[in-house]
């Protein structure tokens, strides 16, 4: 007998009341042959080769859905950072390229495409400039695309141009689709440290690194998590972490059997396996919540980032026992819109976004999700992102920012962004600038740290 009873009913519990599901699978494809001087002509070998593809991916992940009794919530697409290949074009705009991955996104009915993005964290190429100037136009204007770019890295430092352009950018996104049924900034992440091979959006790109095709899976599972604190409360918190490090295992091994089964009939290679915790709006599937079992009163009070460092490692530490494709960014998201336990937690007074970035330092991957007042100077965005990319740069390990400034709102109004990408309270910043510091330009150097060859 393979599977114990108790063992059959403990999964058939996962799925029926916790709310496990396989967050996403993700097809990665490389783009770099589509490159053409010729932008329509880049654009059309682009579409074909997504369309050959990926051509099946829905299919496959709705087969395996019915066969295994997996939820899969999200099939998506991550291709090249499109600044790579449209550079070789003469296009002074890459809003085309935009719109012919939207095109396809829509043909294949996968959720999201990502890797509307550049690399930029040692100095700006005009094709990454493009692109970066392209954003707006870009998302407001196609409906599945997310776009990222990632300014720094452990190795190369800050680039501190790049962050000014991109506080700019972000407040054009903004006012660009304001009128849109979702605001462009919740489609879109600026990195520090970004992985190649992540397979949650709104930051998936697939890497330079990359081979032509590839599936990296994202399992999810606070509810699982909860679960399991629920069973060891009032124990030793050892006692606890080992219980969601045997919980996070089971669940990792729910990925690895769905990802691994994806890429054969896909004919492509398995990727990674991404481990992070990944809320919803759904009450039941919040990180907060878990972190209020642990014994915290409310999310972002004393204690919460010590009990966040603690549900991270554990989780991580399970699931490499489970796999050997872990990758991509595995541990614990935080956005504020997507976690119904964070939502309650910003109305009741107990997270702010000063809190927020500093459990960003034991987690990943940073302030995620969260609404602004509509009126925030764009160097003021531009400084949360610098410290933000500081802790990723000093302590080697992913960070991204994706701030939405909400226009027209002000602290405390409430924003609507739908699905999965759910509702917040728009945060307040702080009044005092830094304006002179952002102006200044130029690159801080990477960490002394980084020199370890």
């Amino acid at each position: 007998m393979l599977f114990s009873p108790v063992e059959i009913q403990e999964t058939v519990n996962m799925f029926l009341r916790q709310k496990l599901d396989v967050r996403c699978i993700t097809m990665g494809i490389s783009l770099l042959d589509c490159a053409e001087e010729d932008s329509k002509k880049s654009c059309q070998k682009i579409y074909d080769k997504i369309m050959t593809k990926a051509g099946n991916l829905v299919k496959v992940g709705q087969d395996i859905e019915k066969e295994l009794g997996v939820p899969i919530i999200n099939k998506r697409i991550s291709v090249t950072p499109i600044a790579l290949v449209a550079g070789a074009s003469k296009a002074t705009s890459y809003v085309e390229y935009c719109k012919t991955l939207d095109k396809c996104a829509k043909e294949l009915g996968v959720n999201f495409i990502g890797g509307f993005s550049a690399l930029v964290q040692k100095g700006i190429t005009p094709a990454d400039k493009i692109l970066i100037e392209s954003i707006p136009e870009a998302l407001a204007t196609t409906d599945f695309v997310c776009s990222s770019v990632n300014v720094g890295s452990t190795k190369s430092g800050i680039n501190m141009d790049a962050v000014k352009l991109m506080g700019e950018i972000i407040q054009k996104t903004s006012q660009a689709s304001k009128d849109c049924a979702v605001n462009g900034c919740s489609k879109l992440v600026v990195f520090c440290n970004a992985p190649e091979d992540n397979p949650f959006m709104a930051g998936a790109f697939h890497g330079p690194g990359e081979g032509d095709a590839v599936i990296n899976v994202g399992v999810s599972g606070p509810g699982v998590i909860l679960a399991a604190a629920r069973e060891y409360k009032g124990r030793p918190i050892n006692e606890l972490a080992e219980g969601i490090k045997k919980m996070a295992f089971k669940i990792t091994r729910l990925g690895q059997l769905v990802g691994s089964e994806a890429a054969s009939r896909l004919n492509v290679d398995f990727g990674i396996l991404d481990l992070s915790l990944a809320p919803t709006p759904a009450v039941g599937d919040s990180v907060a919540r878990i972190l209020e079992e642990i014994g915290l009163e409310g999310a972002g009070c004393p204690g919460t980032t010590a009990a966040l460092a603690m549900l991270t490692d554990m989780v991580k530490k399970g699931g490499v026992m489970a796999s050997t494709n872990v990758g991509g960014l595995s541990g614990a998201f935080i956005p504020v819109s997507e976690d119904e336990g964070m939502i309650n937690a910003v109305k009741n007074g107990s997270i702010c976004l000063e809190k927020l970035e500093a459990m960003t330092t034991v987690c990943s991957v940073g302030l995620d999700m969260i609404a602004i007042p509509g009126d925030t100077p764009a160097t003021t965005i531009s400084g949360i992102m610098a410290d933000e990319f500081a802790i990723g740069m000093v302590n080697n390990k992913t960070t991204a920012v994706r701030l939405i400034p909400a226009p027209g709102k002000k602290a405390g109004d409430w924003i609507e962004f739908g699905g999965l990408l759910g509702g917040c309270p728009v945060l307040p910043v702080s009044k005092f600038g830094c304006a002179d510091f952002i102006n200044r330009g130029g690159r801080i150097p990477a960490p002394i740290h980084s020199f370890r060859n």
